[in-house]
């Protein structure tokens, strides 16, 4: 008897949900590409394709492990008390409990692979950001963190100009 697989085909340039140009609060651009509910809320897959210099705010995940990989441009990461400087191929991991912050650092457009475990509330987080075109208040962003099981640390790394 043969097992009925359930797979997903993501085009390019589209999210899982066949969604296109998502923004986290209109600034880095979001494309789901493995669903928390495709795994039970095992994994959660999305690429920020095509983003420009900076990244997110310093910040924690108490129940989520990252892990990052460049597919384009040039990213600092700041995992714990270290910076790592990673280009096109490069990975890093990033544990749960270890605060954490990271950047596109190019002028030339930087493409990023992010898998979150497990998913917990993160996904929603995520996409409660894209209905924001700009973004919000600093107390408004914390309290989105807090409500998404992180704690906001500081500001994002900074770029040169």
């Amino acid at each position: 008897m043969k097992t009925a697989i359930s797979t997903n085909v993501v085009p390019i340039g589209k999210d899982r949900f066949q969604q296109d140009n998502m923004k986290i609060w209109g600034l880095i651009p979001l494309s789901i590409k493995v669903s928390g509910s495709d795994t039970n809320g095992e994994l959660f897959i999305f690429e920020h394709k095509n983003m420009a210099k900076g990244g997110p705010p310093r910040h924690v995940h108490h129940e989520q492990d990252e892990w990052f990989h460049v597919i384009a441009g040039e990213f600092v990461m700041e995992v714990g008390d270290t910076k790592h400087r990673l280009n096109p191929g490069d990975s890093l991991f990033a544990p749960r409990n270890i605060p954490h912050a990271w950047a596109c650092v190019i002028d030339s457009p930087g493409t990023l692979i992010t898998i979150v475990s497990p998913v917990g509330s993160f996904e929603d987080f995520l996409l409660d950001t894209t209905r924001h075109d700009e973004l919000p208040s600093e107390e408004e962003i914390a309290r989105a963190f807090e409500d998404g099981g992180m704690t906001l640390l500081g500001p994002p790394l900074k770029v040169d100009e």
